[in-house]
């Protein structure tokens, strides 16, 4: 993988978004509030795709999903199923480790609300296709969330009316294969729109498809 192209740790590209990381710099100067780079295997057959970095998880700590509520369900989850060393995900010097996947985001910057707006998904999206185009033939995509889904067919070039977005729900989409879940934030579990169970469930049908993990 090209790392150039997947990721410009000095990206000011979107206004709005440099704005917004230089007013929480100002105020948690001991914050990240920089573009999040992706994490994980270089080599991934499974990719996982979120939303943006959380204000006070990735945008704090600089990994994605890690120090918030939603890393603790999907690291905690990526462990039961083999593709991570262990669950921890407070800081990056965890010595946490994922195997046979990768997690970024559609959008590298936290937005303001957590709502990036579509000029700033298209903007960062040229990242996204470059992780895309470095997968193997065969890979999976699991997109968390209908903004990631959504990313995901901008980077291939597709309609968004091509694929409609549903938990579970797989798309081959030419030599990949799109796997959507519900966003494993702390609102969709305590409505219970997303469970536990509905989430290591999703995960591990995607990974048994990528043939990673346990399912390996």
């Amino acid at each position: 993988m090209d790392s150039r192209r997947c990721f410009d740790p000095d990206c000011r590209r979107c206004l709005r978004l440099a704005a917004f990381l230089d007013q929480v710099s100002a105020e948690h100067p001991e914050y990240h509030a920089r573009p999040v780079p992706s994490f994980g295997d270089p080599n991934p057959r499974l990719l996982i795709v979120g939303l943006a970095p959380g204000m006070h998880g990735a945008n704090r700590t600089g990994r994605p999903f890690t120090g918030d509520h939603a890393g603790l369900l999907l690291y905690q989850t990526l462990h039961r199923l083999g593709l991570a060393n262990h669950e921890g995900s407070d800081r990056v010097d965890d010595g946490l480790e994922l195997s046979g996947c990768r997690i970024t985001n559609a959008v590298k910057c936290l937005p303001p609300a957590n709502k990036p707006v579509r000029g700033e998904i298209r903007q960062c999206n040229r990242f996204l296709v470059a992780e895309l185009e470095a997968l193997p033939s065969g890979a999976v995509v699991l997109a968390l969330g209908r903004i990631a889904h959504e990313a995901v067919l901008m980077a291939l070039h597709l309609p968004l009316a091509s694929c409609r977005f549903a938990h579970g729900a797989e798309h081959h989409l030419g030599s990949l294969l799109l796997v959507d879940s519900y966003h494993c934030s702390r609102y969709n579990t305590q409505t219970r729109r997303l469970t536990e169970d509905m989430f290591e469930t999703v995960v591990a049908q995607a990974a048994a498809l990528a043939g990673c993990g346990k399912a390996a």
